[in-house]
């Protein structure tokens, strides 16, 4: 179920007067702007709004030809009639948000100010803790009482709403209790003095309708931004009060069936995530298809691997590695690595028991790994001239490379077969390489299969590897280096049980990526 769609149409019909029954015995909306005007003009006289609080107010009313007009306070008036986006109900009218409200701005911490370590009586509302009804309260930055000195009028009450006008434009919603008189960003404005139903108002500033608008209205700049003039001007169709408390009532029912819906969705995607995670466990711990006693174990595989490095190394195509590492089971069941006459335990770097007929190696033993290297702008190009160029992450896309620049000075070449890994930036997005030759920048890495093994395999086995590093570090990691590839250990199991776990996980794979799919 797509829930954000079914919210939006929801909205578009609590708009429209079709999400609750009319009663034409309700107040009409129009006899409540007349009242909300005369409220502004007595608060104009007793000084509790100043003359360009009430300047700009229109009224907007139909005309004996059915069209649409705004009378303006110099008694001008001009014919709306192409802002009309559809008939309202019997009872309803089109308002300006000036007419009902008023829109104030934010304000940034003073030059040379930072937030509180401490939580303090003073919190400061940002943009990031803004979410469409209601303000995010995990995360909250506070402020010291000297910085809430110096910016002390520019609070929002719990009577006011919030609207987003920098970064995330259009964020609406309404302020929690405890968040009563806090302070406000200055890339948000409040709406304040509301003289209508505030829940109300909340739903129509979320509707497409609105929305279209504050996009229409936003200042297309380098730092997009929507001006309170143009918030202002935004045109919303008002409904009788009374009904504004049903409309209120009945998206607050449904909005918490869709909540609950969404909040379901999350908990089953997170299931679906981790159960990804555990089947590819599984399939590295040698759990997940049936061993065959009579497979050609990993042993004969790397015994052969050093033989055909022997021969390389005679016909001088390779050089011989005085640091080559070879790993195998102890006596006392520990893991041991030999490099050179030194022998070491190590029994931290193994992640887990091997089956019968697997063996550790590290990448280095059997694959060559490929460093990028960045070319300058003039080296590139968009137009297909050359071979393609791989900058970065920007270029996978579920295991598969977008090509989008190309070079003719390439430096550092990938080939078909190789797997290629962000190394920097996003690490370890992973994707083979069965374009062809391609330039490769230094936020990549190519892994190049040099004796005939599985490199379907070893995708899942980096795979495995990078979800481990990046669990381990919360996801926080600059960059991996060339020695921390270099030195993965990798498990190594029989020829055939290789492709039997790669095509079982396929399969499976396969399966969870529909599930996801539908709940998408």
């Amino acid at each position: 179920m797509d829930t954000k769609a079914l919210r939006q149409k929801i909205l578009d019909l609590a708009i429209r007067g079709k999400l609750v029954p009319q009663d034409p015995n309700d107040e009409p909306a129009e006899v409540l702007l007349e009242r909300i005007r005369e409220q502004k003009q007595q608060m104009f006289k007793e000084g509790k709004l100043k003359k360009k609080d009430i300047k700009n107010d229109t009224i907007i009313f139909k005309g004996e030809d059915n069209l649409h007009y705004e009378k303006f306070q110099d008694g001008t008036v001009k014919c709306i009639e192409d802002e009309i986006p559809f008939e309202v109900p019997e009872g309803w009218c089109w308002a300006r948000v000036r007419d009902i409200a008023m829109v104030k701005g934010g304000k940034r911490l003073p030059k040379g100010a930072s937030f509180s370590e401490e939580i303090t009586t003073h919190a400061y509302i940002r943009v990031t803790d803004m979410k469409n009804h209601s303000v995010n309260i995990s995360n909250l930055r506070y402020i010291s009482d000297e910085i809430f000195s110096a910016i002390k009028n520019y609070t929002i009450a719990k009577d006011d709403l919030y609207v987003t006008i920098a970064g995330t434009i259009g964020v609406v919603g309404e302020i929690p209790d405890k968040l009563d008189g806090m302070n406000l960003t200055e890339n948000a404005v409040k709406i304040t003095n509301i003289a209508i139903n505030k829940s109300f108002l909340c739903i129509i500033l979320q509707t497409d309708f609105v929305q279209q608008q504050f996009q229409d209205k936003t200042h297309q700049v380098a730092m997009p931004k929507l001006a309170l003039e143009r918030i202002l001007s935004t045109l919303i169709p008002i409904c009788p009060y009374v009904q504004q408390l049903q409309i209120v009532d009945r998206f607050q029912i449904c909005d918490n069936f869709l909540s609950t819906i969404d909040t379901e969705k999350e908990e089953l995607q997170k299931i679906v995530s981790l159960s990804k995670y555990k089947i590819l466990d599984l399939a590295i711990r040698g759990k997940l298809v049936p061993q065959d006693p009579n497979d050609e174990p990993a042993s004969v595989i790397l015994e052969r691997i050093r033989t055909e490095k022997e021969e390389l190394i005679k016909q001088g195509k390779i050089k011989r590695d005085k640091k080559e590492s070879v790993i195998f089971k102890g006596d006392d069941n520990s893991y041991y690595e030999k490099i050179g006459n030194k022998v070491n335990c190590i029994d931290e770097e193994i992640p887990f028991e091997l089956s019968e007929g697997w063996a550790f190696i590290r990448l280095k033993t059997a694959w060559e790994l490929i460093s990028g290297r960045d070319l300058s702008p003039s080296e590139y190009n968009d137009k297909n001239d050359g071979i393609p160029y791989i900058t970065g992450a920007s270029n996978f896309r579920n295991g598969h490379i977008s090509l989008v620049r190309w070079t003719t000075v390439p430096q550092v070449i990938t080939r078909r077969g190789d797997l290629l890994l962000t190394c920097k930036g996003t690490i370890g997005e992973i994707a083979h390489n069965n374009f062809g030759e391609a330039h490769i920048a230094r936020q990549i890495m190519a892994i190049r299969n040099i004796y005939s093994l599985n490199v379907d395999f070893l995708a899942l086995c980096i795979e495995y590897s990078m979800t481990k590093i990046k669990q381990a570090a919360n996801g926080l990691i600059p960059g991996i280096s060339r020695e921390d590839i270099l030195n993965l250990v990798i498990p190594i199991p029989p020829t055939k049980e290789q492709e039997n776990i790669c095509n079982k996980l396929k399969a499976t794979f396969s399966a969870i990526e529909h599930i996801e799919k539908s709940l998408n």
